[in-house]
């Protein structure tokens, strides 16, 4: 089958979308994927690209590049005209830079929503169906972040959402929470159907493996992406209840927009010692930092839209079998009680969150390595890649009977 996949985000950026595109090539798929120019996350374009770079292949995959603006860094303005330029400036490229007849579209929709608009416009002058995969509810992510409080704007993004639901012939969700979500947004959506997020090859189980890099100690970790939406400052509150246990440190592996300012709280609070920044790694060396922390932690801030997603973060956490404490509500926190991966605690709720670390870290070493184990048992049963590859496969194929009766 030919696929177009259209996301703004692509290699070398690292998102899912990377490996899933590698999935279906390794199946027999030709794909093309219509992409920005890598920008996220330091806000620059990545070295080696400019607004106007060349298309190229990456692992049997053509990458088609969209002139866009650079997202920038703690910019509001530049990061809606990175969202602005990719959506209008892909769908005058996509009919020039995709003339190829393809058999289906394939949208990542991570933010913005917009990220669809070049698929709708192919799809108007084609008539070639849309699969799109949500990850990231829109408007509510807006609001739950505060990017935006206008009730009028929220209103017409709304209505643009649901237009754009409309227009897909197979929207799937990466939580089983935000089916019903997406249903009483737009209750006229064709189909929608669960695929969750997996975990790439290389994240796997590793034994410790010094990391020089790392403070020595009992180190829970928190890797990824650090913005609003994550609530990192809730750890300089849990860490004032956590202070009498010894050797304790959270280490922080990514970058964001929140970052600065996060540091800077961090630097002015009296428990410093205990954190440590590693900054931003490239995704394929994770696996070895895992290694060395005791639990991985995940958060989010406490928000109803939150509470229906399950952050990536989450499946990466369990294939390389590790315990898992999060700060979560809804079906994150369901996921990690259900797996019985570790601890949970309600979003936002630093007192409860210091009881459930102080908790792991008196724990056992047998019951530790047993968080372990049943993290990387729920993975395989549930987000392992070939299994949702061939989920995404089954999807793919009963919407092309449809669309052939």
């Amino acid at each position: 089958m030919k696929i177009l996949v259209v996301s703004q985000y692509f290699w070398p950026e690292n998102f899912i979308i990377n490996d899933m595109c590698q999935g279906l090539v390794e199946r027999g798929h030709d794909v093309t994927v219509l992409t920005g120019v890598p920008n996220y996350p330091t806000g620059n374009f990545f070295s080696g690209y400019s607004m106007f770079s060349k298309d190229e292949e990456y692992q049997g995959i053509k990458v088609k590049r969209v002139p866009i603006l650079p997202r920038g860094q703690n910019s509001n303005l530049k990061l809606f005209l990175n969202y602005l330029s990719y959506g209008l400036i892909g769908s005058i490229w996509a009919p020039f830079k995709c003339k190829e007849k393809f058999d289906l579209i394939f949208v990542m929709q991570l933010s913005p929503v917009s990220i669809a608009l070049p698929a709708i416009f192919l799809k108007r002058i084609r008539k070639t169906p849309i699969v799109m995969w949500v990850q990231d509810l829109w408007p509510e992510s807006l609001t739950a972040t505060g990017a935006i409080k206008s009730s009028k704007l929220v209103t017409c993004i709304n209505l643009f959402v649901r237009w754009i639901y409309r227009n897909c012939d197979l929207v799937l969700a990466q939580s089983q929470a935000f089916i019903e979500k997406i249903k009483a947004t737009e209750p006229r959506v064709q189909d929608c159907q669960y695929l969750p997020n997996w975990a790439p090859s290389f994240f796997r189980p590793l034994p410790p493996q010094a990391q020089t890099s790392l403070p020595k100690g009992f180190l829970i970790m928190f890797a990824g992406n650090i913005g609003v939406a994550q609530n990192l400052s809730l750890l300089i509150e849990a860490s004032r209840d956590l202070k009498d246990l010894k050797n304790l440190k959270f280490v922080l592996v990514g970058d964001g927009r929140d970052l600065p300012r996060l540091k800077n709280e961090i630097e002015n609070s009296p428990l410093k010692e205990m954190f440590h920044f590693s900054g931003r790694r490239p995704t394929e060396e994770m696996p070895h930092f895992f290694s060395q922390a005791q639990a991985l932690l995940v958060t989010l801030r406490p928000d109803p839209i939150f509470s229906l997603t399950v952050p990536s973060k989450v499946q990466t956490y369990m294939a390389c079998a590790k315990p898992i404490i999060a700060s979560l509500d809804g079906e994150g926190a369901r996921v990690v009680n259900e797996a019985k991966a570790g601890y949970t605690s309600p979003a936002g709720d630093a007192k409860a969150l210091a009881e459930k670390i102080r908790a792991f870290y008196h724990d056992s070493h047998e019951k530790r390595q047993e968080m372990a184990q049943n993290s990387l048992s729920y993975f395989k049963r549930h987000f392992e890649r070939e299994k949702v590859l061939n989920d995404l496969e089954c999807f793919i194929d009963v919407l092309s009977l449809k669309k052939e009766n």
